[in-house]
């Protein structure tokens, strides 16, 4: 009888073990499917992000690289220049810079461009230099095109720092700005009149090559009317106004950034245009305007950094 009581209990036991084990093993079991289920749906996931990430940056690079470069950005603004004479006001300048033209500007483009630029109907253009990408310079006929922009008064330009990638290249910009009949000003000054009244637009040489003298613009500066400088190079603006002679600086240089996160300052800033890099300032008395450009240097894209052709209407 105790025999058979040992072995009840034994036998007992032992069932209860083997419950006990096989109910930790279909916990296990479940809980091992739920973690290979949760994996499953984590790697799934993983993929459905990787892939739409690939579809968004596939969609940015194609904004960037065939839309945002080829439309252009009418800019319209209205400029109180404290000495302007009255006879001079709603005068219109147009201002177009850093053409870069290269392999991948065409023809067609300059004109669609040049065109856009003569449909505002302005009194002057201002180009403010960089015309041809340094290393592209068997483009340079292409710069023929300018034959086409038809102000009211004149065009008036300067140069900018790949503009003298060398001697050769230099003097070709140089000829070719001659023979469209653009006035280069060269460390120079240019006045327009309106019967007694004056607007003079001044220009400095590109700052980085050096080539710059602001001595003798101003010594060529007449005292009374108001005074326009065209600096390729932006933060050159801290120097002209210091000058307080200059109602207004227009440069380009920048390309605003070029390629521009939201919210951020762009990654990328060149010498002499990190400070004023895009649009409007007030730099003491005078005010800086920098504009975005038309071409760009290295990368072929654009993101957030339209090209720009910028309409000013001068207001006494």
């Amino acid at each position: 009888m105790f025999v058979v009581l040992i072995n009840r209990y034994f036998n007992l036991q032992i069932h209860e073990n083997v419950k006990l084990l096989l109910k930790k093993i279909q916990i296990y079991g479940d809980s091992e499917l739920r973690n290979r289920k949760r994996r499953k749906k984590n790697i799934f996931l993983l993929f459905k992000s990787m892939k739409a990430l690939i579809i968004i940056s596939a969609c940015i690079f194609f904004y960037a690289y065939f839309v945002e470069p080829n439309w252009i950005e009418v800019r319209a603004l209205e400029l109180k220049l404290p000495h302007l004479a009255t006879e001079l006001s709603g005068y219109k300048i147009v201002q177009i810079s850093d053409i870069h033209i290269d392999k991948k500007m065409k023809i067609k483009y300059l004109n669609y461009l040049f065109q856009l630029v003569n449909q505002q109907k302005p009194d002057l253009i201002a180009l403010t230099g960089d015309y041809v990408t340094h290393g592209y310079e068997k483009f340079i006929p292409n710069l023929v095109t300018l034959s086409q922009l038809n102000p009211k008064d004149k065009t008036v330009a300067v140069l900018g720092n790949h503009d003298y990638s060398s001697k050769n290249h230099t003097q070709a910009i140089k000829q070719i700005l001659q023979e469209t009949n653009i006035l280069n000003l060269e460390n120079a000054v240019y006045s327009l009149k309106r019967g007694d009244a004056m607007l003079h637009i001044a220009g400095v040489d590109d700052v980085w090559k050096r080539k710059d003298r602001l001595d003798l613009v101003l010594q060529q500066l007449p005292e009374a009317g108001a005074a326009i400088l065209l600096a390729h190079e932006p933060d050159f603006a801290d120097v002209s106004a210091a000058t307080g002679r200059f109602d207004l600086q227009l440069s380009g240089h920048s390309h605003g950034g070029q390629i521009c996160l939201p919210f951020f300052k762009p990654p990328i800033l060149p010498i002499l245009g990190s400070k004023y890099y895009k649009g409007l300032y007030h730099v003491g008395k005078m005010i800086q305007y920098t504009n975005r450009g038309i071409g760009f240097t290295h990368l072929h894209l654009r993101f957030n950094s339209r090209p720009e052709i910028t309409v000013f209407t001068l207001v006494a």
